[in-house]
């Protein structure tokens, strides 16, 4: 375990590492931060650092810059999250409810979260698979063709065409609208196949294919793999590091091109409570260099989805978290006002 004083030096060095891009010797830490004593024991403090794997030296520089192993333990115990300020959530919220549907909303989170944190943006897609029915709508393009709307409680709406083996009439569509709704509307998805299984039975012979045909569209809008959808933005961020990223930043930007990678980081993120993934914590090795800060958002307390940002390891840790938990806290009222 190291001492108090020597947490005391590291969370020093990585704060003025960030704000500098400069590595760090002892006499500009002493210089810098109030830490009560002299440059000789900062010295032999940050040679123990150095040993233990927390810091390391770049080249034939004299000053020190810290490691994964060194953000880690700065990010778990000696960083807090940094609040917004009045001004900051003001403007969150004036530029997120102007939004007019889901897509807007993921758009607009998607370049406020980008502009906010300097990083990329990345917002999952509302999981279909934990949302609930709003209302289904049934629309007669032809006799024998229909529009299906699904509405879910998160502001998604999925459109499908229906082929139907029969002509099918207004007042039978009415009908089919009516009991069909009456029977998903505020129920999860995953109860949906139960609760219509038995529909077809209950309509004229002439009518249940045309009925099972309708629901089997429903339910395969329901599992479609398509939920899997997120949005990035704010990719030229990283222009501003290239020297923040070994040799080049292409591995990043290849890395942030495959949506399945993305994916995969973002569900490593908790329910609730920002998660951080630093350096080599990162799976994929084209994000070796980088650090994913992402959070659950959702509304009535629980996550429908997940979003965050990426940058280099070398990155304002308690602002970028400040400003994904605030942001998510927001979009989550958003959807449960929608």
């Amino acid at each position: 375990m190291l001492s108090e004083r020597r947490l005391e030096v590291l969370r020093a060095i990585v704060q003025d590492y960030v704000g500098t891009e400069e590595p760090v010797g002892s006499k500009a830490l002493t210089e810098r931060h109030q830490l009560g004593v002299s440059p000789a024991t900062v010295r032999n403090d940050m040679a123990v650092l150095e040993e233990e794997g927390f810091i390391a030296q770049p080249h034939t520089s004299a000053g020190r810059i810290p490691t994964d192993k060194g953000y880690r333990l700065f990010v778990d115990k000696l960083a807090g999250v940094k609040p917004l300020s009045s001004p900051e959530r003001r403007a969150i919220q004036n530029f997120l409810d102007g939004a007019v549907d889901l897509d807007d909303v993921v758009g607009r989170t998607v370049r406020l979260l980008a502009q906010l944190t300097r990083q990329v943006a990345v917002v999952q897609y509302p999981s279909l698979t934990r949302s609930t029915v709003r209302h289904v709508e049934l629309l007669s393009l032809a006799p024998a063709r229909l529009m299906l709307v699904l509405i879910t409680d998160t502001g998604r709406v999925e459109q499908r065409m229906v082929d139907c083996p029969a002509p099918f009439g207004e007042t039978s569509l009415a009908d089919l609208r009516a009991r069909l709704n009456s029977r998903v509307v505020g129920r999860r998805f995953a109860d949906v196949p139960q609760l219509v299984q038995d529909l077809p039975e209950s309509f004229e012979s002439e009518d249940r294919g045309t009925v099972s045909t309708v629901l089997a569209t429903l339910l395969e809008t329901l599992v479609e793999e398509t939920e899997e959808r997120l949005m990035i933005g704010g990719t030229a961020n990283l222009t501003r590091f290239g020297h923040d990223f070994p040799l080049t930043i292409r591995p990043v930007l290849e890395a942030l091109e495959e949506h399945v990678v993305l994916l995969k980081l973002l569900g490593e993120a908790k329910e609730s409570g920002v998660t951080v993934r630093i350096g080599h914590e990162n799976a994929h090795e084209g994000l070796n260099s980088t650090s994913v800060v992402s959070v659950g958002y959702g509304s009535g307390g629980e996550a429908v989805a997940k979003l965050g940002v990426v940058g280099p390891t070398r990155m304002d840790y308690p602002g970028t978290m400040g400003a994904v938990r605030a942001v998510a806290r927001y979009v989550g009222q958003i959807l449960a006002e929608s």
